[in-house]
């Protein structure tokens, strides 16, 4: 890892940050997370140490409250750090009724990290954004996966309001390097639908569909699907894009195959055969209607069912040197974990 010895992570205790705190620590770095309240430290130290290569490196663990929304200690903890991993944003799944309790957040939380990592003196920063803020557009003519160049047109009636915070937070970051701080180098690490098994039960909100289709909710199943990746490659993913200097100024999609409800379903089921699994795709002109009375159904699916999203990871294969984890294996040791470690 280039002159890098200690790093803040913001969102420490989220199902991404505590992943990517245990690959630094087993990097051999100082580590700082960022949490909102003392009960989640512990929860952190609780769910990474027992994944630790070294037991002891958990020693080298630190914790800071910070609140996206609020000014207080951001300086005081960028202070003699190194590099800013910045996993903070808001992710419910449930939207909210106003989309300015997502945006707001997730922009100023941003801002927030970079002004007083600049003010700081920190030079290297790892964002993590999402494939939210890209695919919500039309691929040009001619082009079969999303890439690096596209970005979510944040005006579109079919973009949610996670989209919309997501993307916004990503500009508003590239903006604040390019207009205040070039000599701050920043990369931006942008994941699909974040599986895998997590470090302790404590997973938000990216393994509910999974634990959904576990617990049979649904009699059928919409047509509509996102790309997968495995959480321990989106830490990796992070992890190397410290190493590399070269990965400065760039955005890295880290995304693998797109798999519809029903392929998910059916990952499930190979990994429980002898588990009822729903993997019967419902017709979209029942989902249609279902929507009118449901607004969660109506706003996130209803407006892509049928349509690919396929994602490019070449650049995360050639920047990073990274061969994602298969999606299917990677539903099933959710559901593994899910099963296993959860109870359900």
């Amino acid at each position: 890892m280039i002159d890098l010895r200690h790093a803040l992570v913001t969102g420490a205790s989220g199902f991404i940050g505590k992943h990517i705190v245990r690959r630094l620590l087993d990097a051999g770095l100082l580590v700082t997370g960022s949490v909102r309240a003392p009960a989640r430290a512990e929860e952190v130290r609780a769910a990474v140490a027992p994944h630790l290569d070294d037991p002891t490196a958990i020693e080298r663990l630190h914790f800071v409250e910070l609140d996206l929304e609020r000014d207080e200690g951001w300086f005081d903890a960028l202070e003699g750090i190194d590099a800013l991993v910045h996993t903070a944003s808001p992710f419910p799944m449930k939207l909210p009724r106003r989309e300015e309790e997502l945006i707001r957040p997730a922009v100023q939380g941003t801002l927030r990290a970079l002004q007083a990592a600049e003010a700081a003196g920190v030079r290297r920063v790892v964002l993590t954004s999402s494939v939210a803020a890209v695919q919500g557009t039309d691929l040009p003519a001619g082009m079969s996966h999303f890439d690096e160049e596209d970005w979510t047109d944040v005006t579109r009636s079919d973009v949610t309001s996670y989209d919309r915070s997501k993307t916004l937070a990503e500009r508003a970051a590239w903006g604040f390097v390019r207009d205040s701080a070039p000599e701050m180098t920043l990369t931006s690490i942008n994941p699909g639908l974040v599986l895998g098994p997590a470090l302790d039960s404590r997973y938000g909100t990216s393994l509910q569909i999974v634990e959904r289709i576990l617990r049979r909710k649904d009699p059928m199943l919409p047509r509509w699907g996102l790309s997968v990746v495995d959480v321990r490659d989106v830490a990796e993913a992070h992890v190397e894009a410290l190493r590399r200097p070269e990965t400065a100024g760039e955005r890295i999609l880290v995304a693998g195959e797109f798999l519809w409800m029903s392929e998910i379903a059916e990952a499930i089921q190979g990994a429980y055969p002898d588990r009822k699994v729903v993997t019967r795709t419902a017709p979209n002109g029942l989902i249609r209607l279902i929507g009118l009375f449901d607004p969660v159904l109506r706003k996130q699916v209803v407006p892509h069912l049928g349509k690919r999203r396929d994602i490019s990871n070449e650049r995360a294969r050639e920047r990073l040197g990274m061969e994602l984890m298969d999606a299917r294996r990677s539903v099933a040791d959710t559901a593994r974990f899910l099963v296993e470690v959860v109870g359900l």
